[in-house]
């Protein structure tokens, strides 16, 4: 499988930022200068069609089960299976500038996700903004927040999951960053990793333990086709439920 390329580490200089104003973000410091960080995006566009790659596409989000996870809060409004690199966005509550910018600046095959503090009150994206992303090959996007247009979004193949449905619109003043770590639902996602979505919910899996993480979850996926087989056979065993009680100390 080819080696996937590392995150370019951007210069400095080219950092654009604009103040938090005092109070307005939670969890950082008051009045502190946050950024929106130019830095080259990984692709996973670069290596779809490997074994790796395939892998992945094909596994049940289900049997993710040694990976951190986001279930239930986050929902699928649009699309369905999700697949690509993390291009992240952390912002204001309530505020998509730079979520219009990170579909300009992300490239084909990344998945944008929306750090916005999981917010309610005003919708992150819409219409035109997931139609925009999917012109431009974004994979889907993730928002911590809200969306609106969802009639338009769920009739389309783009995937898009967040935590609800709102009518207001958007302010567009910032501040904000991206590509930097953030949280969605309590999940740390890092620039680069790799996310995978379904019904089930999306999870984050950093490269550095991808390989040991598509290994076990085929393991795991072939132990659960065995007992589906077992099922419908007629020949599964279910004397492991007593035995694994009466471990346990439960009389019956």
């Amino acid at each position: 499988d080819r080696v996937l390329e590392p995150l370019t580490q951007p210069d400095q200089s080219s950092r654009l930022g604009f103040p938090f104003p005092e109070g307005q973000l939670s969890g950082l410091a008051q009045g502190a200068i946050t950024s929106l960080i130019v830095a080259t995006p990984l692709v996973l566009s670069q290596v779809k069609g490997t074994a790796f790659v395939r892998g992945l596409r094909r596994l049940p989000l289900a049997v993710y089960f040694l990976i951190r996870a986001v279930f239930q809060a986050i929902v699928v409004i649009g699309g369905l299976a999700l697949l690509g690199m993390a291009f992240t966005v952390k912002t204001r509550s309530g505020d998509n500038l730079l979520a219009h910018k990170a579909i300009d600046m992300a490239a084909p095959g990344d998945v944008i996700l929306v750090d916005a503090g999981g917010a309610m009150d005003h919708a992150i994206i819409g219409e035109i903004m997931t139609s925009h992303a999917a012109k431009r090959g974004i994979a889907g996007m993730v928002i911590d927040g809200a969306i609106r247009d969802a009639d338009a979004i769920a009739a389309s193949d783009f995937p898009v999951y967040a935590r609800g449905i709102t009518h207001r619109g958007p302010y567009k003043d910032g501040p904000g960053e991206i590509n930097v770590p953030i949280s969605i639902v309590g999940m740390v996602v890092q620039p680069g990793d790799i996310i995978v979505g379904d019904i089930d919910g999306i999870v984050a899996i950093p490269q550095a333990i991808a390989k040991q993480v598509i290994a076990a979850t085929q393991a795991q996926s072939e132990k659960e086709s065995q007992i589906l087989a077992q099922i419908a056979a007629g020949t599964i065993d279910r004397s492991w439920v007593d035995q694994l009680l009466r471990a346990r100390g439960c009389q019956f």
